[in-house]
Formats: C-alpha cells, structure tokens, sequence
C-alpha cells in the first residue's frame, strides 16, 4: 500500500499549500466596453423609463434603474483558486459614479474589497447581509446598510430588498425598484423553495439577473452551491421575469482545483436552451463582458 499512500499525501499536501498560500493581486485581460454590442427589448410596458445593464464579468455588473447607477458583487482582480474564465469589460478606475454598491456575501469573487477601497466616493451606499458590514466599514467606506431577507432599504427613489438565498456562506440576492421597473440579481444562489414567494412579492420583473454554473463541491459529495443552468430556467417559470440574463458561468478555480475540488454543471447557452422550454414567456440574452443591454 506504500506506493499507493505517498502519492496522496503528496496530493493533499498540494491541496492545502494552494488553499493556504497568498499570492499577489494580478489584474485580469481587459475588454474593451465600448467595442461590445448593444442589445434592445420593449417590455410592452406603458413606462419611459430604460434600465440599462451591463455585465462586467462573473457577477459583477453595471444596473442603471431610476437614472441611478449600482454595482452588484465587485470583483475586480484575481488570485490564485478564483479566475474569472474571460476577459473583464473594465477595471474598476473606469468605473462611471455609483449610486451604490449591492453585495450578496463575502466570497472574493463577490466582494473583492481589497481592490475595491481604491474607489474614491467613500460615501457610496453598501448594502450588503447583516455581518459584512463591519469588513465594509474597515475599507474605509461610511454608509453601510446591512439587511436580513425582505428587509428593504430605499436610497434616492431606488429600493433595494434583500431576497432569500442559500450557499457556502450566508448571503442575500436581491430585488432592485425604480418607478415601475424591477431588476432581480441573483448572487451565486442555489435554488431553493424560499424564492418562490419572489413571484408573490413581485409580479412584474423586467429583468432577471441568474447565476448558471452549478457549482459543486467534490470531496464533500458533489455538494451543489450555485444553481444550473436548467435549475434557474425553472427559476425563471416561477418568478417570470420579462428578460433574463445568465451570469457566473465563466468562472475557474484553476486546472487542479477544477479537477478535483470543483464541478460544474451549466453554461449560458444551456440557460438560454432551457428558459425557452420552461419558460418561453422569457426572452433571453447571453452577454459578453462589455456588452449593453437597454430594456425599454
């Protein structure tokens, strides 16, 4: 058994050294945004009001609603265990003013604080789960609100709730408001009976935001932490938003990571496959990092 139990120990030793070691900050490719495309859909909605959207990369994107502009889940460098699989549309000193910043919990790939202290409106809005505040705060920015599922919070016409979610760690998703328009942003959620009252709560979304990528745990089962692609086409024939917008499929934890830590099971195309059959009513499209869409 001898030749057996030393190349696994090698193998876990490896394992821990990559989970523990640091390494330094590097910045991903960069797209340019303006040479992306530009996408438009009429809701049929008797409303003037434009939401204009944005996907920067993984879930970090740009929701522009009641003329108000708000980053979800920023995440704009890389280590190693988290690449974001694709070019990011831009790097955080392009960013246009904030009227604030939603965070759906403290993964890095969600909440890459360290980068993001650079940003110089230290007043910006977070809003983010009850227990990040404080790593918030600590970055140097003043204006936190924390929320619990259902709580809301509304800043210059625009009204955040926080939704229920389910993952590694606690987090929220999120429903965002102006005027007749409503955007839901779904983190890395799982899909769980909890969401279900988003339709109730919530009759008339324009656009729906979904992460896609089934991630899955491998030494502990295949344990699922992020919906699928077909798991959140089913989301979509609950809450029937108008137009959906697949998210966090791109995502890699690096050659040894994703062979033996990590599985996937979804991508943007399957998405688009599947709400077509489980809900047709939904229009779907896969944006590139830097690409526009305008829901009029």
């Amino acid at each position: 058994m001898k030749h057996i139990k030393i190349p696994f120990a090698i193998g876990i030793a490896f394992f821990l050294h990559s989970c523990s070691a640091t390494s330094k900050l590097t910045v991903p490719s960069v797209r340019e945004a303006d040479l992306q495309k530009k996408y438009n859909y009429e809701t049929g909605f008797n409303n003037a009001d434009t939401i204009n959207f944005i996907r920067i990369g993984h879930a970090t994107t740009l929701i522009n609603i009641g003329g108000k502009t708000i980053l979800t889940d920023p995440w704009f460098s890389e280590k190693k265990g988290y690449y974001r699989g694709e070019p990011i549309a831009f790097l955080q000193d392009k960013l246009p003013l904030l009227s604030m910043v939603v965070v759906s919990h403290h993964h890095y790939d969600h909440f890459d604080i360290e980068t993001f202290k650079t940003y110089p409106d230290k007043n910006v809005p977070f809003i983010v789960p009850v227990g990040v505040g404080k790593k918030v705060k600590s970055a140097g920015f003043s204006n936190v609100y924390e929320i619990d599922p259902w709580q809301s919070v509304t800043i210059d016409g625009v009204k955040v709730t926080a939704c229920p979610a389910k993952h590694k760690v606690k987090e929220i998703t999120f429903m965002i408001e102006a005027g007749n328009r409503a955007v839901y942003f779904g983190g890395d959620t799982k899909l769980i009976p909890e969401l279900s009252e988003i339709k109730t709560r919530f009759p008339n979304i324009d656009l729906a935001i979904l992460p896609v990528n089934g991630l899955k745990i491998r030494p502990m089962f295949n344990k699922q932490m992020v919906m699928s692609a077909v798991q959140a086409a089913e989301f979509c024939a609950i809450i029937n938003p108008k137009v959906a917008v697949p998210i966090h499929y791109n995502f890699s934890g690096g050659k040894f990571k994703d062979l033996f830590i990590l599985k996937y099971d979804g991508n943007a195309q399957e998405f688009a496959n599947a709400t077509t059959v489980n809900a047709p009513k939904t229009k779907t499209f896969i944006l590139e990092t830097g690409d526009t869409l305008f829901i009029h």
